[in-house]
């Protein structure tokens, strides 16, 4: 029995790794581990062109003062307070060689407004014909082009001139789709679009504009627009509705409140919607009514206080109160005044 189990093995049983390296011969080997890759390199940076780090600011050659909306500000409002110190220049620290002052940032230099309108009219070149016009409305006046502004409650605003100039590296013109608040007045959204771009409306249908960049157009030669890093926060104007109306004691206007608030609205406004006929209708509404009312629903607060003051200037009336997203009007003392200046025609005339 002891030789027996001394005895060795004349068959000793095949180890693992024979079989394990018969299978690898078969099959792909796939090791659970895959080799250390070496990091990239990283990339060298570009040369500072500034030895301090600090930019050099922009000098731009355009004839007018810097704001963020052209078309719902006025310049000849001062405002009566700021909401951030005025060293916070939309453009970023250093970047501009105007000088914000809160609400624009001035021309340095003294323009001359003959030399600009030269140089406008040399760009715009020969009048367009009839034929060159209508090629061009057919090219751009449809909802698919591909070359659109979206001009929004902000008006036309100073990056949206940067945004005109990039589309006319490539296109003769550009769509312009107009909605909100600026549709109110689309003569003065006309107006600064022509004289912050130098092209020419050559199409306007309700709330469409196509604006013609002019034939003698340099895209290697446009004008430099720095742009507005972030929009700056809207200064503090004076009061719009005061508590006692001009032309009325208290009583009185808070009597127009309530028979404002109680009467039918002449019309319902959208959010975000064209506004073209507004002005038209509240202007006949106040031939036989003396208060009216509009209802302004979803349109949200502040879009309603610029409405009233776009009403305020073009109809013109008094906004003496909004509430609960309506906006009351008061056509104002024109029946008074219109009295007075008759009886004081009718005087000069009977003295002569």
């Amino acid at each position: 029995m002891q030789n027996l189990v001394s005895r060795p093995l004349s068959n000793p049983p095949k180890h693992s790794s024979y079989f394990f390296s018969h299978s690898v011969s078969k099959t792909t080997y796939d090791p659970p581990f895959s080799p250390i890759s070496k990091p990239p390199k990283p990339k060298p940076k570009p040369p500072n062109p500034t030895p301090n780090g600090n930019p050099t600011p922009t000098k731009s050659s355009l004839p007018f003062d810097f704001r963020h909306s052209y078309s719902e500000t006025d310049p000849t409002l001062e405002p009566i307070g700021f909401r951030e110190p005025k060293r916070f220049s939309p453009f970023g620290p250093g970047r501009l060689d105007r000088e914000w002052t809160g609400t624009s940032a001035p021309v340095r230099d003294e323009v001359d407004s003959c030399l600009v309108e030269e140089e406008r009219i040399r760009v715009l070149g020969d009048p367009l014909t009839e034929e060159e016009i209508e090629e061009l409305v057919e090219k751009y006046r449809h909802s698919d082009c591909a070359r659109q502004i979206n001009l929004g409650k902000n008006g036309v605003t100073h990056n949206m001139l940067d945004d005109i100039h990039n589309h006319w590296k490539r296109a003769e013109a550009v769509r312009i789709k107009c909605l909100g608040v600026p549709t109110l007045d689309i003569d003065n959204v006309c107006f600064h679009l022509e004289e912050k771009s130098g092209g020419k409306i050559i199409y306007r249908h309700i709330n469409i504009l196509i604006l013609y960049r002019g034939r003698n157009y340099d895209p290697q030669n446009r004008p430099v627009i720095p742009l507005m890093l972030w929009k700056p926060y809207a200064p503090i104007y004076p009061k719009l509705v005061k508590n006692i109306a001009d032309g009325l004691t208290f009583e009185e206007t808070k009597e127009m409140r309530n028979r404002g608030l109680h009467s039918p609205a002449l019309m319902k406004l959208t959010r975000n919607g064209v506004y073209v006929n507004v002005v038209a209708r509240v202007r006949e509404a106040f031939k036989t009514e003396e208060v009216i009312r509009l209802d302004c629903t979803h349109v949200g607060t502040s879009d309603c206080k610029r409405i009233g003051v776009k009403l305020r200037d073009l109809v013109p009336c008094v906004p003496i109160l909004f509430k609960d997203e309506q906006i009351i009007l008061w056509r104002g003392k024109r029946d008074q005044e219109r009295n007075s200046d008759i009886s004081d025609a009718n005087e000069k005339s009977s003295g002569t």
